[in-house]
Protein backbone atom coordinates (compact mmCIF):
# COMPACT_ATOMS: atom_id res chain seq x y z
CA UNK A 1 0.00 0.00 0.00
CA UNK A 2 1.54 3.49 -1.05
CA UNK A 3 1.50 6.54 1.33
CA UNK A 4 0.13 9.54 0.30
CA UNK A 5 2.03 11.68 -2.25
CA UNK A 6 4.99 13.67 -1.26
CA UNK A 7 3.95 17.68 -1.10
CA UNK A 8 6.71 19.02 -3.55
CA UNK A 9 9.09 22.01 -2.51
CA UNK A 10 7.50 25.23 -2.84
CA UNK A 11 9.63 27.88 -3.88
CA UNK A 12 9.72 31.39 -4.78
CA UNK A 13 12.83 33.08 -6.60
CA UNK A 14 13.64 36.79 -5.92
CA UNK A 15 16.38 38.34 -8.40
CA UNK A 16 16.62 41.61 -10.27
CA UNK A 17 18.06 40.48 -13.40
CA UNK A 18 15.46 38.46 -16.11
CA UNK A 19 18.02 36.26 -17.56
CA UNK A 20 19.27 34.90 -13.86
CA UNK A 21 15.46 35.10 -12.91
CA UNK A 22 14.05 33.08 -15.76
CA UNK A 23 17.04 30.36 -15.68
CA UNK A 24 16.46 29.74 -11.78
CA UNK A 25 12.62 29.51 -12.49
CA UNK A 26 13.52 26.50 -15.18
CA UNK A 27 15.85 24.90 -13.67
CA UNK A 28 13.84 24.49 -10.25
CA UNK A 29 10.66 23.77 -12.53
CA UNK A 30 11.85 21.06 -13.87
CA UNK A 31 12.27 18.86 -10.88
CA UNK A 32 9.15 16.68 -9.69
CA UNK A 33 9.71 17.06 -6.17
CA UNK A 34 9.86 21.45 -6.49
CA UNK A 35 7.22 23.84 -7.50
CA UNK A 36 7.59 27.65 -8.38
CA UNK A 37 4.91 29.15 -6.97
CA UNK A 38 5.78 32.92 -7.61
CA UNK A 39 9.10 35.23 -8.82
CA UNK A 40 9.74 38.55 -8.01
CA UNK A 41 12.37 41.56 -8.87
CA UNK A 42 13.00 43.33 -6.00
CA UNK A 43 13.20 42.41 -2.06
CA UNK A 44 9.69 44.34 -1.16
CA UNK A 45 8.20 41.96 -3.66
CA UNK A 46 9.60 39.28 -2.16
CA UNK A 47 8.20 39.99 1.14
CA UNK A 48 5.40 40.71 -0.19
CA UNK A 49 4.32 37.54 -2.67
CA UNK A 50 5.71 35.15 0.55
CA UNK A 51 3.05 36.64 2.85
CA UNK A 52 0.62 35.61 0.30
CA UNK A 53 1.73 32.12 -0.78
CA UNK A 54 3.84 31.04 1.94
CA UNK A 55 6.56 29.40 0.43
CA UNK A 56 8.94 26.54 1.99
CA UNK A 57 12.09 28.58 0.88
CA UNK A 58 13.07 31.90 -0.92
CA UNK A 59 15.90 31.73 -3.37
CA UNK A 60 16.98 35.54 -2.92
CA UNK A 61 19.08 37.79 -4.43
CA UNK A 62 21.39 40.15 -2.45
CA UNK A 63 21.52 43.42 -4.57
CA UNK A 64 18.14 44.42 -5.59
CA UNK A 65 16.70 47.60 -5.94
CA UNK A 66 13.59 48.71 -3.54
CA UNK A 67 14.87 47.09 -0.76
CA UNK A 68 17.60 44.92 -0.81
CA UNK A 69 17.96 40.75 -0.54
CA UNK A 70 19.63 41.17 3.46
CA UNK A 71 16.18 43.56 4.91
CA UNK A 72 14.29 41.86 2.53
CA UNK A 73 16.18 38.41 4.46
CA UNK A 74 15.33 40.30 8.03
CA UNK A 75 11.96 40.92 7.27
CA UNK A 76 11.07 37.14 6.26
CA UNK A 77 13.48 34.88 8.61
CA UNK A 78 14.54 37.55 11.34
CA UNK A 79 14.61 36.93 14.61
CA UNK A 80 11.94 39.00 15.79
CA UNK A 81 9.56 36.80 13.18
CA UNK A 82 7.29 34.43 14.26
CA UNK A 83 6.46 32.60 11.60
CA UNK A 84 10.14 32.77 9.37
CA UNK A 85 10.20 31.85 6.16
CA UNK A 86 13.45 29.74 5.18
CA UNK A 87 15.98 32.08 2.76
CA UNK A 88 18.81 30.99 0.65
CA UNK A 89 20.76 33.58 -0.64
CA UNK A 90 22.54 33.12 -3.93
CA UNK A 91 24.90 35.58 -5.13
CA UNK A 92 28.20 36.51 -7.06
CA UNK A 93 31.24 36.15 -4.75
CA UNK A 94 32.40 40.02 -4.96
CA UNK A 95 29.59 40.49 -2.74
CA UNK A 96 30.26 38.07 -0.26
CA UNK A 97 30.21 40.82 2.79
CA UNK A 98 26.79 41.06 2.18
CA UNK A 99 26.18 37.07 2.21
CA UNK A 100 27.51 37.53 5.91
CA UNK A 101 25.03 40.12 6.37
CA UNK A 102 22.34 37.95 5.48
CA UNK A 103 23.75 35.20 7.26
CA UNK A 104 22.95 37.13 10.29
CA UNK A 105 19.88 38.13 9.05
CA UNK A 106 18.38 35.29 9.19
CA UNK A 107 19.03 32.84 6.30
CA UNK A 108 19.25 29.67 6.23
CA UNK A 109 22.22 29.24 3.54
CA UNK A 110 23.85 30.75 0.63
CA UNK A 111 25.33 29.41 -2.88
CA UNK A 112 27.31 31.38 -5.49
CA UNK A 113 25.07 32.14 -8.73
CA UNK A 114 27.90 30.18 -10.72
CA UNK A 115 27.36 27.13 -8.83
CA UNK A 116 25.98 23.92 -11.04
CA UNK A 117 22.46 23.26 -10.89
CA UNK A 118 22.61 20.11 -9.17
CA UNK A 119 24.06 22.17 -6.41
CA UNK A 120 21.23 24.78 -6.27
CA UNK A 121 18.98 22.03 -6.23
CA UNK A 122 20.41 20.37 -3.10
CA UNK A 123 20.48 23.82 -1.52
CA UNK A 124 16.96 24.24 -1.85
CA UNK A 125 16.44 20.99 -0.54
CA UNK A 126 18.49 20.70 2.12
CA UNK A 127 17.36 24.11 3.73
CA UNK A 128 13.72 22.86 3.07
CA UNK A 129 14.45 20.22 4.81
CA UNK A 130 15.21 22.47 8.13
CA UNK A 131 19.05 22.14 7.98
CA UNK A 132 21.86 25.22 6.79
CA UNK A 133 23.73 25.05 3.85
CA UNK A 134 27.01 26.16 4.32
CA UNK A 135 29.35 25.13 1.44
CA UNK A 136 33.10 24.53 3.42
CA UNK A 137 35.42 26.49 0.91
CA UNK A 138 33.45 29.46 0.57
CA UNK A 139 32.65 29.89 4.28
CA UNK A 140 36.42 30.08 5.07
CA UNK A 141 36.87 32.49 2.62
CA UNK A 142 33.12 34.46 3.50
CA UNK A 143 33.39 35.26 6.94
CA UNK A 144 37.21 34.22 7.50
CA UNK A 145 37.65 37.44 5.25
CA UNK A 146 35.14 39.74 7.64
CA UNK A 147 36.42 38.16 11.08
CA UNK A 148 38.76 41.14 12.02
CA UNK A 149 35.92 42.92 11.31
CA UNK A 150 32.58 41.25 13.01
CA UNK A 151 34.55 39.94 15.62
CA UNK A 152 34.07 41.87 19.40
CA UNK A 153 37.22 42.97 21.60
CA UNK A 154 37.80 40.96 24.82
CA UNK A 155 35.09 38.60 24.41
CA UNK A 156 36.38 34.86 24.85
CA UNK A 157 35.81 30.97 26.14
CA UNK A 158 35.21 32.33 29.82
CA UNK A 159 31.91 33.79 28.70
CA UNK A 160 30.53 30.68 26.42
CA UNK A 161 28.61 28.06 28.53
CA UNK A 162 30.16 25.25 26.44
CA UNK A 163 32.55 22.50 27.70
CA UNK A 164 35.52 22.16 26.15
CA UNK A 165 34.87 19.43 23.84
CA UNK A 166 31.45 21.09 22.44
CA UNK A 167 33.93 24.45 21.69
CA UNK A 168 35.90 22.21 19.95
CA UNK A 169 32.69 21.01 17.73
CA UNK A 170 31.69 24.66 17.41
CA UNK A 171 35.72 25.63 15.70
CA UNK A 172 35.21 22.84 13.52
CA UNK A 173 31.81 23.73 12.36
CA UNK A 174 32.72 27.41 12.17
CA UNK A 175 35.74 26.28 9.79
CA UNK A 176 33.18 24.30 7.51
CA UNK A 177 33.13 21.13 8.47
CA UNK A 178 30.44 18.92 8.26
CA UNK A 179 29.49 16.04 10.73
CA UNK A 180 31.72 13.42 8.95
CA UNK A 181 34.37 14.83 8.87
CA UNK A 182 34.59 16.40 12.40
CA UNK A 183 33.86 13.11 13.55
CA UNK A 184 36.60 11.81 11.47
CA UNK A 185 38.53 14.83 12.92
CA UNK A 186 37.97 14.06 17.06
CA UNK A 187 37.80 10.09 16.06
CA UNK A 188 34.05 10.12 17.43
CA UNK A 189 31.03 8.58 15.49
CA UNK A 190 28.88 11.27 13.47
CA UNK A 191 25.53 10.08 15.64
CA UNK A 192 27.99 11.79 19.14
CA UNK A 193 29.14 14.66 16.94
CA UNK A 194 24.75 15.39 16.48
CA UNK A 195 24.66 15.35 19.87
CA UNK A 196 26.82 17.56 20.42
CA UNK A 197 25.40 20.06 17.42
CA UNK A 198 22.81 19.77 19.30
CA UNK A 199 23.85 20.85 22.47
CA UNK A 200 25.79 23.70 21.14
CA UNK A 201 22.52 25.13 19.58
CA UNK A 202 20.33 24.78 22.65
CA UNK A 203 22.88 26.50 25.03
CA UNK A 204 23.72 29.10 22.91
CA UNK A 205 20.23 29.40 21.62
CA UNK A 206 21.01 29.55 17.93
CA UNK A 207 18.78 28.40 15.18
CA UNK A 208 20.86 25.91 13.27
CA UNK A 209 24.97 26.04 11.75
CA UNK A 210 24.30 29.13 10.15
CA UNK A 211 23.97 31.43 13.40
CA UNK A 212 26.63 29.08 15.07
CA UNK A 213 29.32 29.71 12.33
CA UNK A 214 28.16 33.86 12.94
CA UNK A 215 28.66 32.93 16.41
CA UNK A 216 32.30 31.52 16.63
CA UNK A 217 33.46 34.31 14.52
CA UNK A 218 31.99 36.83 16.54
CA UNK A 219 33.19 35.60 19.67
CA UNK A 220 36.61 35.56 18.22
CA UNK A 221 36.97 31.65 18.28
CA UNK A 222 38.53 31.13 15.07
CA UNK A 223 40.35 33.34 12.64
Amino acid sequence: MSGAPVRPVRVVVCDDQTLVRTGLVTIIGAQPDMEVVGDCADGRAAVDLAGRVRPDVVVMDVRMPVLDGIEATRLLAGSGVGDPVKVLVVTTFNLDEYVYEALRAGASGFLLKDAPPDRLLHGIRTVASGAALLDPEVTRQLVGRYASRIRPSDRGDREIPLTPRELEVLRLIADGLSNSEIAAALVISQETVKTFVSRILSKLHLRDRVQAVVYAYRRGLVS
